[in-house]
């Protein structure tokens, strides 16, 4: 695989460019902080240390938002993590709000997919909620490598204003969480959306994340082809042309919606 770790002047090097990045879009835009949901995952967690540390405490706002397939391992989590940033935090359930989404439209009840996406978006709309309401920016805490892959909700964790880290790969996320100071049990902590019951990361995409970011620095955002990329990093072909097909079908949650071209 690929050794995508940055040197430590390099990681003061993204430290600081990515604080003052979100301290530019808060500036640009007039708000009063920002507002991101905490998961107790490491994404989630390296975004509040990094929004903490370029706006003070006094102007993040975190949300907890449970549903009743959240483990109580990862709330637990988070909630450590905002007490330890010591920013105001809510916790808010939000199994009633998908529960009466299902109410009226009980077809969809058992849909995996379906149901764990609207979860994500209801979560979308709670963070815009208090965002608009303290007139502050949502923070997205998306990385590169999901995004690639299309590996989020549309309007669900793809809704925000920003994602201050979402150009680094996830084996990068969690090398500069360790160096802000993150704790090593959550650095190391297996990724899970937690849309449904029992659900990771690495199953769903039927990936490891070390092989993912190695395919996407080589063939995707790298010059390699498919045969070089196979012989570099030593996996098979239908591998590579798998992760091409999910960069290439997931293009519209990355981009714009689009409209027809203006008739001349």
């Amino acid at each position: 695989m690929i050794d995508l770790r940055f040197s430590e002047a390099e990681l003061e090097q993204h430290r600081d460019h990515i604080t003052a990045f979100i301290r530019e879009q808060v500036d640009a835009a007039g708000a009063d902080g920002v507002v991101l949901g905490f998961s107790g995952g490491i994404d989630s967690t390296l975004t509040g240390h990094l929004a903490v540390e370029a706006l003070g405490a006094e102007h993040v706002h975190g949300l907890v938002l449970p549903a009743h397939v959240s483990s109580e391992e990862h709330m637990s989590d988070a909630e450590r993590v905002t007490q330890e940033l010591e920013i105001t935090y809510d916790v808010i359930e939000i199994e009633p709000i998908v529960d009466s989404l299902l109410s009226v439209y009980p077809e969809a009840e058992g849909d995996h997919e379906a149901v764990g996406n609207a979860r994500a978006r209801v979560r979308a709309v709670l963070n815009y909620l208090v965002a608009n309401h303290e007139s502050r920016l949502v923070l997205g805490t998306g990385n590169r490598s999901e995004a690639a892959v299309g590996y989020f909700t549309k309007y669900g964790d793809g809704a925000v204003d920003c994602h201050p880290i979402g150009n680094l790969y996830k084996a990068q996320v969690r090398q500069l969480a360790r160096h802000v100071g993150v704790p090593e049990d959550l650095a190391e902590k297996t990724a899970t959306a937690e849309l449904w019951a029992d659900q990771t990361d690495e199953d769903e995409l039927g990936i490891s994340y070390e092989t993912l970011d190695s395919i996407l620095a080589a063939h995707i955002d790298g010059p390699l082809s498919v045969a070089a990329t196979c012989r570099l990093l030593e996996v098979d072909a239908e591998t590579v042309e798998r992760v091409r097909g999910m960069y290439e079908s997931s293009a519209h949650k990355r981009n714009a919606p689009t409209a027809p071209e203006p008739l001349a």
